[in-house]
């Protein structure tokens, strides 16, 4: 390990083992470990020890003891709590970002914009604080007034993914926090150093704050501590992002208990390419969209759906463009893209390339493991072109690689459209065209079946302020911005006579 990210690493205090159980300033111990191996060079950054069933409860314990306190604070106090959180990480902002690059393996440009999502998000959360807004509503008696109001939930289970490390944990705290809930987190066993120096981060500022222990928890392993989470009664929401295969076990698992669900799983995301599309950006937007975050997010773009009369011109653009890809070590500004998370990943790239073939279509820019110096953890692929028709299994698929498939379309827009929602999956959409008839029935009640859509920039990438979140196989989840907030609190009615009588609803005569 250079002696760079040795620096990285004590910064964010990361040891050699690191307690992987947390309720903010007390960390538990324990003797089974968790290994983090980074994807750029292969080496072992650091051990986390895994979160035994006896110090989860004690997890429990302590968030459950927090709400009834941390409910009964201001909402705006709570906002300045996440103000506060914000600013720590506006001067962490460096270490952070190159950790999550280097843990995970995405592009420092990312892993920077990652951490700039977090702060986004805590400026966005303080303002919030002050905006819990519910309704006021005439009633039908005389003499009553009828309001709406919001509550905290309580405990806000947060179960992440490994390519966005950090910053989908804060779209959840963040609102989570200033709703009055506390959260117990736990990240991916792939990136578990992350929500170590995340927690770190959080606990400072609540320890400077004189806050209670169990506002902010982390708890670590593998699948059953998060089905701890996923079965426990006292943790009324679920907040789960991955694939759709642990969506459903997750959705099941919470709708057995009757409790909430969040779920934020995949995506098969397509743009459209009209003859009226400007090419230049429809390029920018789609090679981008394809091999950032070396095709590892949720919002990459798998599907390009071009009309025939363009087709050519966009397909020799593209395999041009692609020519053009420096493949490196992430932590260097120059490489567009870095490795996969690990070689588990890099055997699922293979076999759908595989899969591309044997299904008929056609591969236009070779894939391929890279080897040699500089791709020594074995995790490094070539981005791949491939023809394909949508109806293909492997098209139907989410593969999480850098894999871009080219769809010709015929006719009009709406064939388009068509090909675009015939997918299990509906998280994010984009249209690529000049004509203004044709985006507007893109985003019309006939157009897009996903929860973003949009118009001449590509599928991948979202700003804070809009939720973020999608239909179908995708869950239906919405997380960040506009009123995502609301799904971390339960809605409460209620009327209020000033009267001296007690007239019933709906005209009803009950005399005694």
């Amino acid at each position: 390990m250079s002696t760079h990210i040795s620096s990285v690493l004590q910064q964010l205090g990361i040891q050699a083992i690191n307690a992987g159980t947390s309720t903010g300033s007390t960390w538990f111990q324990s003797n089974e470990l968790i290994d983090s191996f980074s994807p750029v060079d292969g080496k072992k950054i650091a051990s986390v020890q895994i979160t035994t069933e006896a110090d989860y409860q004690k997890v429990i314990a302590s968030a459950e003891a927090a709400f009834k306190t941390f409910r009964t604070m201001p909402a705006p106090k709570r906002g300045e709590l996440v103000r506060q959180f914000g600013d720590k990480l506006r001067t962490l902002k460096e270490p952070l970002g190159q950790l999550v690059s280097y843990e995970m393996g995405k592009s420092l440009q990312e892993g920077l914009g990652e951490v700039q999502e977090m702060i986004d998000i805590c400026d966005f959360a303080v303002g919030l604080s002050r905006q819990l807004y519910g309704l006021t509503m005439h009633s039908e008696r005389f003499g009553h007034r009828m309001y709406e109001q919001y509550h905290p939930l309580g405990i806000v289970g947060i179960i992440s993914a490994f390519n966005f490390p950090v910053a989908v944990w804060a779209w959840n705290t963040c609102l989570a926090w200033v709703c009055g809930d506390v959260c117990i987190w736990k990240p991916s066993e792939k990136t578990p150093l992350c929500g170590i120096a995340c927690q770190h981060i959080i606990a400072e500022v609540l320890k400077e704050n004189q806050m209670p222990e169990g506002i902010s928890c982390l708890i670590n392993g593998n699948y059953q501590v998060g089905e701890w989470l996923t079965k426990d009664t006292r943790v009324p929401l679920i907040s789960a992002t991955g694939s759709t295969r642990m969506g459903k076990i997750v959705a099941q698992t919470v709708a057995a208990r009757l409790g909430k669900s969040l779920l934020e799983l995949g995506g098969n995301n397509a743009i459209i390419v009209t003859p009226d599309a400007d090419l230049k950006m429809t390029v920018i937007g789609a090679v981008f969209g394809a091999v950032g975050t070396a095709g590892q997010r949720c919002t990459s773009t798998r599907r390009l759906i071009i009309h025939e009369s363009i087709y050519d011109k966009v397909k020799d653009a593209l395999i041009a463009a692609y020519g053009q890809l420096r493949i490196g070590n992430p932590l260097e500004v120059a490489n567009h893209v870095g490795p996969l998370i690990d070689t588990d990943a890099v055997a699922m790239y293979q076999s759908a390339l595989e899969q591309v073939v044997a299904q008929g279509g056609k591969v236009l820019v070779e894939g391929g493991v890279l080897s040699g110096e500089g791709f020594e953890s074995g995790c490094y692929v070539k981005p791949a072109i491939a023809e394909a028709t949508n109806d293909m299994a492997i098209v139907q698929h989410e593969t999480f690689a850098p894999i871009l498939y080219l769809i010709k379309y015929t006719g009009s827009v709406e064939n388009a459209i068509a090909l675009q929602n015939g997918v299990a999956q509906g998280l994010s959409s984009a249209i690529m065209t000049n004509n203004l008839r044709e985006a507007e029935l893109f985003l019309s009640h006939a157009g897009s079946d996903c929860g973003i859509a949009n118009v001449n920039i590509g599928t991948s990438g979202a700003e804070i302020g809009g939720a973020f979140g999608g239909e179908k196989e995708t869950g239906g989840g919405r997380e960040s911005g506009s009123d995502a907030w609301k799904v971390y609190m339960r809605r409460q009615t209620n009327t209020i006579n000033y009267t001296t009588s007690l007239p019933l609803a709906q005209g009803i005569k009950f005399d005694l």
